[in-house]
């Protein structure tokens, strides 16, 4: 990966950290905030999606509207099994089997998919990532993967990380083999699935309004943050990075929450945190330095 390609990722992560710290603080709100934070982005972009059409007018096949259908259908799956998993089963163990097996799954599949070559070097940047980051979340407590609800989490976890794992590859291939513009396709992408969640939402749209009470301006920001972010991630596989370092590089985003959550909401950060954080960024110097 390039230098440049590798400072776009760190500023996706950056980016991706801090629309997550804002949407912790929005967690009642539900499916209502992603609705309004997704259809907000849609409003911001709408002028730089219909620039890039006219720039570079958009060749409608059955590939490109399958892909696009895809992406929007996994994606709003991949939030709802998220979700799901975190009302069954432990967080401390949903949360990491999904970031770890998201990369791991991306990087795989992308050896098949797009005949990318796995390194010495990539693939210990990979162990390092995926380590990295379950040293963060669990803290060395591995208990909670023996209760009951470990099972569970497992399983949603999994499921999880393989969604995560699904659009990624879905959304490379849009940009990789059929040439679509990153911020074009991710707000199309973005337009489905707020038409998805309309029927639930303004099903009753006087309980909606009340449960964005005081949020409209979290959900801007997220709506701007999580859109710059994958599109910045979006274009850096566009310049040619390969998925398989792309999927794991952006994962540091999990360090720079630990460290926003340290410093803004004065979280604990132990040593099993920072340990990860250094074991987490050593695997992306590694990914940053691996060619393929």
């Amino acid at each position: 990966m390039t230098s440049t390609s590798l400072a776009m990722v760190v500023l996706a992560a950056c980016l991706h950290a801090s629309w997550n710290l804002m949407s912790k603080h929005t967690a009642a709100a539900g499916v209502v905030f992603v609705f309004a934070s997704s259809t907000l982005a849609l409003v911001a972009f709408a002028p730089w999606a219909l620039w890039i059409v006219v720039q570079h007018p958009i060749v409608w096949t059955w590939q490109v509207a399958g892909c696009i259908f895809l992406s929007a259908l996994i994606n709003l799956t991949y939030s709802l099994c998220l979700q799901r998993g975190y009302q069954v089963a432990d967080l401390s163990v949903v949360y990491p089997i999904a970031r770890g097996t998201g990369p791991l799954l991306s990087s795989i599949c992308a050896y098949m998919a797009f005949s990318e070559s796995p390194t010495l070097t990539g693939v210990s940047g990979l162990i390092g990532v995926i380590t990295g980051i379950g040293l963060i979340t669990t803290q060395g407590n591995l208990h909670a993967f023996r209760r009951p609800a470990g099972k569970l989490g497992l399983f949603w976890g999994g499921a999880t990380g393989a969604l995560i794992a699904a659009y990624t590859i879905i959304d490379a291939s849009a940009i990789k083999m059929l040439d679509l513009q990153p911020v074009f396709f991710f707000w199309s992408s973005t337009l489905l699935r707020v038409a998805m969640m309309a029927p639930v939402v303004l099903r009753d749209p006087a309980q909606s309004l009340r449960r964005m009470q005081g949020n409209w301006w979290l959900a801007m920001g997220v709506g701007l943050l999580s859109t710059l972010s994958y599109a910045l991630i979006l274009t850096v596989l566009q310049m040619g990075a390969p998925v398989s370092i792309v999927a794991p590089a952006r994962e540091m985003s999990m360090m720079v929450g630990t460290l926003l959550g340290m410093v803004i909401l004065k979280e604990h950060v132990g040593p099993w945190r920072l340990t990860g954080c250094i074991v987490l960024v050593g695997g992306v110097i590694c990914l940053g330095a691996a060619r393929p």
